[in-house]
């Protein structure tokens, strides 16, 4: 479902993604580990067509992020790091407004809307307005709405990050469910250690803009001769605390030139 190949991408003289390849099946859930600043969500803009790699290749479903962009988007759901979420419209309103964008015809809106909003535990709160949701019912939103147009691909970017243990494993009790009936591929990162060894089937770690190793938890856990996958990724990548802000800031600068260059 997913195929990349010697994946580069460069902000000035910083290598962000440097030569990664990795592989995600059909209908399996894969986690992709690293510290902070370690490449991983730049990785998952260049898999969702928000940034442009500057080398090696990747596929989606298939289709050339680079050069299929508008097929490519169709197959996939995300749910950000950042909310998204118009906290003025109501959690139907918000649906709604998704299923317009994906052209979903309005008969499966509506009855894709209230299987979501069930399975997500927010059918009774379907009216109010999403300002006043909690922190774990805005992120359930934001993924009963990714799924609303029938993805084949689900890219969860740190989803459950500040959100209370019960919350969290709530919702990947419900992310599993989904993907076992409807063979969802869910791609996701996350810094906790706990729910990618619970819920990943494979599993690759990438640290430095490098996939420092793959495979799945307990393979992990056996390389590193650790009981943990907690301990393994510690192993494999440090334990020395990141400072993400400098790359962040020439990222930023990088991108901001590009796009004042397509103008």
């Amino acid at each position: 479902m997913i195929q990349v190949d010697n994946l580069v991408k460069k902000f000035g003289a910083m290598t962000a993604v440097d030569h990664i390849s990795f592989a995600v099946a059909q209908g399996e859930i894969f986690a992709f580990l690293g510290p902070n600043g370690a490449g991983k969500t730049t990785t998952i803009k260049m898999l969702t067509t928000l940034l442009p790699p500057d080398g090696g290749k990747l596929q989606v479903d298939g289709l050339d992020p680079r050069t299929q962009a508008h097929e490519v988007r169709k197959r996939f759901g995300i749910v950000f790091q950042d909310p998204s979420l118009d906290g003025e419209l109501s959690a139907a309103e918000n649906m709604e407004m998704h299923g317009i964008f994906f052209h979903v015809p309005r008969k499966l809106r509506v009855s894709r809307t209230e299987e979501l909003l069930r399975l997500f535990d927010l059918w009774e709160k379907r009216t109010q307005p999403v300002k006043f949701f909690s922190g774990g019912m805005k992120r359930r939103l934001e993924i009963a709405r990714a799924l609303l147009h029938t993805p084949k691909i689900l890219f969860l970017d740190e989803p459950t990050l500040g959100l209370d243990p019960q919350t969290r494993n709530q919702m990947w009790t419900q992310v599993k469910n989904l993907n076992q009936a409807e063979r969802v591929t869910v791609f996701l990162t996350t810094h906790y250690m706990d729910e990618a060894d619970r819920m990943a089937q494979r599993l690759a770690i990438i640290d430095h803009g490098r996939i420092v190793a793959q495979g799945t938890p307990e393979e992990l856990k056996k390389q590193t001769g650790t009981p943990s996958l907690e301990e393994a990724f510690l192993a494999l990548t440090g334990s020395q605390i990141r400072d993400e802000m400098a790359g962040n800031a020439d990222q930023m600068r990088q991108v901001a030139k590009m796009w004042s260059a397509r103008r």
